[in-house]
């Protein structure tokens, strides 16, 4: 049986909103079609090593779990761009997606340091952007599809110029409620602010990051056999149903 090894950022510190459910998700989805998963907690004094990952995965937290993780995350920063950079996926919400860019100012005027991967900042503004959201995006010149999900945040985050957001809102704020992005995408990593968990009612969006990440261990492309998904389907049009009935993009 083919294993796939998973690194979960800071899981005693970054679990808002059920985020641990995403892992639950990959070991379900996983598990389906015959592989299994080793899941690693990788915390505060922890050692990430470029390439002993095949998915690395970091939910969201509030300001002070955010503060508390911040410079050991900054100084892993070096080997998660390492470990993007040869393929390993990697998946970031809210809190952990602020803290995967350049920096993030809290409301006191802190300013927290960056893991650096992703082109953005992110300042903590005086408006909460909350309610249920839905994108449209593309990835690797597929279809467009539609990720629905729950923002709660004062974060506002500004994409670095030429940046690729991981998708174009259709209801809901995004990064900051005025330029119609949601989260950002390079490569073979996306962070977003949608929590709820997010991927029981995104399933080929978890399909997605987990063929990258058998393509990172089996070093080859992978495509992944069909599932039902009567249930995740409902979870979707419910939820992008409640995004659409906030009149469109805010």
């Amino acid at each position: 049986m083919t294993e796939l090894r998973v690194g979960h950022l800071y899981p005693e510190y970054l679990n808002i909103y059920a985020d641990r459910g995403n892992i639950a998700v990959f070991e379900y989805r996983a598990a389906l079609r015959g592989v299994s998963l080793r899941v690693d907690p990788v915390s505060v004094g922890g050692e990430l090593r470029p390439g002993s990952h095949d998915l690395l995965y970091i939910g969201g937290g509030q300001d002070r779990e955010q503060a508390l993780i911040a410079p050991d995350l900054a100084a892993k920063g070096a080997a998660i761009g390492e470990a993007v950079a040869g393929g390993v996926a990697v998946l970031a919400v809210c809190g952990g997606y602020q803290l995967l860019g350049g920096f993030y100012r809290d409301r006191s005027g802190t300013e927290l340091p960056g893991a650096g991967l992703f082109p953005l900042h992110t300042v903590a503004g005086e408006r909460r952007m909350i309610g249920d959201c839905l994108i449209e995006c593309e990835l690797d010149g597929a279809e467009s599809r539609t990720i629905a999900g729950f923002e709660n945040h004062a974060g506002i985050t500004r994409l670095d110029e030429g940046a690729e957001p991981l998708g174009r809102v259709v209801a809901g704020f995004g990064n900051d409620g005025e330029s119609g992005f949601e989260g950002c995408r390079l490569g073979t990593a996306i962070g977003t602010y949608l929590h709820g968990p997010l991927l029981p009612r995104n399933p080929w969006l978890a399909d997605w990051l987990l063929e990258n990440a058998l393509a990172h261990r089996l070093g080859d492309a992978q495509t992944l056999s069909e599932l039902p998904d009567e249930l995740e389907r409902e979870a979707h049009l419910v939820s992008a149903g409640r995004a659409l009935a906030r009149g469109g993009r805010i």
